[in-house]
């Protein structure tokens, strides 16, 4: 198994000497910058599983540079060391991602300890599927099934629902497990910069580019780069992602040289690619090149018997290294276990987290909840607008899901497109849900997916 890598941050020499001797020493493949913008330069070049940075530095903070890392690579672990530690600093780096924060002068078995515990984090929580339910029981089926292979993956489902843990979860469990994942937002970068991203740039190639520098495709050579939001691109680099994908060559912007580059491609969209490709806005032979294996993620409504364990899962997440135990009103859990989450379990975990932060004497009530949960009177609600109402109580959520799409229907003479805007749901989900339900093909209109005006 390849060795862990671990990037040292401090501008004081004899402190990265000192980490690097006790962190070598443990076999970790150790490697030291003097300030953080020459940390992000060793990033943007390789991988590294976890950066043990110092707060306080000349230029770059620790905190400044926590901020850059998690903006460039999510799946890498920070740690913080400093000698001016105060409670505003450590919630500071918790709350933007860091995993531990840790006070000089320190115990080297802390420390060791402190790192082993982080770099386990790579094979548990950031690739765990928290889950009872059928529905997600088939897709961790699916993803033993093709993990294995080095064919693409589209994942689709609504926003929230985790398609980048499915995607690192794919990583985790195919032959390149011990190389790089690269993730990137598709739709989180200018589209002008974003061909710099993916496929790197020569120097002088456009201004500002004052150096040589890798994109993601080099970087993950060997290993997985996950592209989210892939129905962001715009068509001329659809091309070029097609014709890396196709010919496994790549050419960094202003460049002239082909390179070869090793990489399983996994994208993630919320958007119907088949109805873009009808409109022009996506390429049809990128889109059977991208989905030669396809997974579809239920939403959270559609696995409601995993709210329960998500609600105990991030009320630990988020009280970790605390000795809080958190309780729940009646009413306030009965809404979290019974709202729509048109968000999915992102949303539930926000709710969670701003509760875990306003609760009084640990105990969660509906006051503590956002409003949008709470503002209709602790009612699940499955769509916005003026269209629906909702059924009594009583009545189960597949027969509200059933009543909200007939009249979506209704109102639509029976037109899939305009239903499915109405829903704030995409063409295929509705078309499947319709099947679901006994309707039948030729009781729709508008089932060839084109916009109507």
């Amino acid at each position: 198994m390849a060795r862990k890598s671990i990037l040292v941050v401090d501008d004081e020499k004899n402190q990265r000497e000192i980490l690097e001797t006790i962190l070598s020493g443990e076999g970790y493949d150790v490697t030291t910058a003097s300030s953080g913008e020459a940390a992000m330069k060793f990033v943007a070049d390789r991988h590294f599983d976890l950066v043990l940075t110092d707060l306080k530095m000349t230029g770059m903070s620790g905190l400044e540079l926590l901020k850059s890392l998690t903006d460039f690579d999510k799946s890498i672990i920070v740690i913080l060391l400093t000698a001016h530690g105060t409670i505003d600093s450590a919630v500071d780096a918790l709350r933007l991602g860091a995993f531990e924060y840790l006070q000089k002068p320190y115990d080297s078995e802390k420390l060791l300890e402190t790192v082993s515990r982080a770099l386990k984090k790579l094979t548990t929580l950031d690739a765990e599927i928290i889950s009872v339910s059928p529905e997600m029981d088939k897709v961790k089926k699916l993803i033993l099934k093709i993990a294995k292979s080095s064919s693409t993956v589209l994942i689709r489902g609504e926003s929230g629902t985790g398609k980048e843990l499915i995607a690192r979860s794919i990583h985790k469990n195919s032959l390149r497990s011990n190389e790089v994942f690269q993730a990137v937002n598709c739709a989180a970068i200018n589209e002008n910069l974003l061909e710099s991203e993916l496929f790197g740039h020569e120097k002088g190639s456009f201004t500002g580019a004052v150096s040589d520098k890798k994109g993601l495709f080099e970087i993950a050579d060997g290993g997985t780069l996950f592209l989210d939001e892939i129905g962001e691109l715009d068509i001329a680099l659809q091309a070029k992602i097609l014709r890396a994908l196709q010919e496994k060559q790549i050419r960094r912007v202003g460049g002239v040289r082909e390179l070869n580059v090793d990489v399983r491609v996994v994208t993630a969209t919320n958007r119907d690619l088949l109805h873009m490709v009808d409109e022009g806005r996506f390429r049809q032979d990128l889109y059977y090149r991208l989905a030669v294996l396809s997974i579809e993620l239920p939403a959270l409504r559609e696995r409601r018997t995993d709210i329960a364990v998500l609600i105990e899962y991030f009320v630990k997440k988020h009280t970790r290294g605390t000795n809080r135990k958190i309780t729940f009103a009646p009413d306030a859990r009965r809404l979290l276990e019974d709202y729509a989450y048109p968000g999915n379990v992102r949303q539930l975990e926000s709710a969670l987290e701003r509760a875990i932060l306003l609760c009084e004497e640990d105990r969660v009530t509906l006051d503590d909840l956002p409003p949008e949960m709470t503002q209709t009177g602790g009612r699940p609600t499955a769509a916005s607008g003026d269209l629906f109402t909702l059924p009594p109580d009583g009545v189960n959520f597949e027969e509200v899901e059933r009543s909200l799409i007939m009249q979506a229907m209704a109102r639509t003479d029976n037109n899939i497109t305009k239903s499915a805007k109405l829903l704030g749901l995409t063409f295929r989900t509705l078309q499947y849900r319709l099947e679901k339900f006994g309707y039948k093909k030729d009781e729709t209109n508008g089932t060839d997916e084109s916009e109507e005006s």
